[in-house]
């Protein structure tokens, strides 16, 4: 195999005007991205092939509703801990590890397919396995694809990716349909199997160069606790997960009963299962062409409250329209409506985010989303249960409007991607603390103003932004007071547990963050800059007593 992976630089000399497929005249994507679409069609094989082989070995809507549940249980538990992994281990070999788990899992499905010893619950733990997989992958995926394109082609790479999941929804379920009528689910499962191999060999192949450190890894469990902090502090991304929350609780209904929709209300075969997974499929991919377009006379927020209330009226008419031909349509609408939502989560998602902490915050989306998945499938599986199939859809549908207009008013944010490149403003470290054990801490560092009588309120407004960002970047403590005995001098504090987490807060400043320093500054009247001042706790040791001004 040659190696157009083996150059990661994109190139984007001769790209002016960038359409929705300007990612894919970068080599290193275009390979990522076929490699992913087969990946991708393998997986919807599997869906559909694991859904109805479970209406054969049980017709209640709750265990097939626990299919999909087996597939997101998965994310809900290992995303977060994988979106650590993801930012401080290398993510190639990563990868290579997470690909070959779920060959191997597709594999031993096939054989016990091809030798009749499927039942419910290996059929469950298999599932499951490959939940665990896709879990522990999706991550690093989600981080790498944005990472081989520049900055102005993100959200093209972002549709680029979509396109690809819902390319393979078209063509994965007509495919798995027609194995499982002609030759069996031991065929279906083993095709899943072989479309792990592209993003093997990719992977393989792949010459990624791991971003050089200036500073140790973060430990598990401390990656673990940043992430958190920082998707709790950041609102843009917490918009994005309470927007994701509230579709997904309802959406889901539509996936967990379809193989029985097909079955019962249509009295059809395996084959009309595919199909109607495929016009998921063929609406999805019209969306995601006119999706880049559409979000220039379109914001987000708006796009995600008309595509939820699309794609509830669609969950409705499943409830009601008993027309084969016709759900075909309603079905490519469904689609549409579904990419809409998920396109503008994920690109608010991508670009809210910078990238030391990315794989963590996708991680925590993922989850969020999963656990809906995992959540809703049970619950309109119990309601189908409890009453009848239409009842259930009704029901949710109902619920997906009245969600998307209750939450509403948490922005994704504007359409123009903000500045989160590090902005290096910051010395790497104080010049006098070079040496100084990274261990020791706590710290605390001061910074001294002097704001005009005057000024005092507009300036208390302007600094409170920045407390939030030392929070996000790692401070436990922050404040900031006024001398009672000289008005208008103000010193700001916060605090880090160690000498290594502050210079790790030196790192993560990004040119957003400098604007609202820089305006926060514009209130000083000092001759000089702010006075600046570290202090550290535990014992000095050898060459590390020593004053340490200078610093953010």
């Amino acid at each position: 195999m040659s190696n157009p992976a083996a150059d990661t630089t994109p190139n984007t000399s001769n790209i002016s005007n960038p359409g929705v497929y300007s990612p894919l005249k970068l080599p290193v994507f275009r390979v990522f991205w076929f490699a992913a679409l087969g990946s991708n069609i393998g997986t919807w094989i599997n869906v559909v092939t694991s859904g109805w082989v479970m209406t054969d070995l049980s017709p209640s809507p709750v265990m097939v509703s626990l299919v999909q549940a087996a597939t997101s249980l998965p994310m809900v538990l290992f995303a977060l801990a994988a979106g650590a992994l993801t930012d401080i281990v290398d993510r190639r070999r990563y990868l290579l590890i997470t690909q070959i788990w779920m060959a191997l899992t597709a594999a031993i499905l096939a054989v016990l397919a091809a030798t009749d010893q499927i039942d419910v619950w290996n059929l469950l733990i298999l599932t499951f396995a490959l939940g665990v997989g896709a879990s522990m992958a999706t991550p690093a995926l989600n981080v790498t694809a944005p990472e081989l394109v520049p900055r102005n082609l993100l959200p093209q790479a972002v549709a680029l990716s979509s396109l690809s999941m819902n390319l393979s929804r078209s063509i994965g379920p007509a495919i798995g349909g027609l194995l499982l009528v002609q030759f069996g689910a031991w065929a279906a499962y083993s095709v899943n199997a072989i479309s792990f191999i592209g993003m093997i060999l990719m992977l393989w192949y792949w010459k990624h160069e791991p971003a050089e450190r200036s500073l140790p890894p973060e430990r598990f469990f401390q990656a673990l606790r940043a992430g958190l902090r920082y998707a709790h502090m950041a609102s843009p991304f917490r918009a994005v997960l309470i927007r994701a929350t509230a579709f997904i609780l309802f959406a889901t209904s539509v996936w967990a009963l379809l193989p029985l929709i097909a079955r019962v209300e249509l009295a059809g075969g395996p084959g009309t299962y595919g199909l109607l997974l495929a016009f998921v499929g063929i609406g999805a991919v019209g969306g995601i062409i006119i999706l880049p377009r559409l979000q220039t006379h379109i914001s987000r927020d708006r796009l995600v409250l008309v595509a939820s209330i699309v794609y509830a009226l669609t969950a409705a008419a499943l409830a009601t329209i008993r027309s084969e031909a016709v759900l075909y349509g309603v079905m490519a609408a469904c689609g549409a409506a579904w990419v809409g939502v998920l396109w503008s989560l994920q690109v608010a998602a991508q670009i809210s985010v910078p990238a030391w902490v990315r794989g963590r915050a996708l991680s925590l989306y993922i989850m969020v989303f999963s656990a809906g998945m995992a959540l809703g499938s049970l619950l309109w599986g119990w309601v189908a249960a409890q009453t009848n199939i239409p009842a259930a859809l009704l029901l949710s549908a109902t619920g997906a409007v009245l969600a998307a207009l209750a939450v509403r008013g948490f922005s994704l944010g504007t359409q123009e991607a903000p500045d989160l490149a590090p902005s290096y403003h910051w010395p790497p470290h104080p010049p006098e603390a070079e040496e100084l054990d990274k261990r020791r801490g706590p710290v605390l560092v001061t910074i001294e103003y002097e704001i005009a009588v005057e000024q005092r309120e507009a300036f208390l407004e302007a600094i409170q932004p920045l407390g939030a960002i030392r929070r996000r970047d790692g401070a436990f403590a922050w404040g900031v007071f006024e001398d009672i005995a000289m008005p208008g001098r103000y010193v700001e504090f916060f605090q880090h547990d160690s000498w290594l987490d502050h210079l790790r807060q030196h790192t993560r400043v990004t040119r957003e963050d400098q604007r609202v320093q820089e305006n926060v500054l514009r209130f000083h009247t000092g001759s000089a800059a702010p006075k600046v001042s570290h202090f550290v706790g535990g014992a000095p040791t050898a060459s590390t007593d020593s004053s340490m001004a200078t610093g953010p």
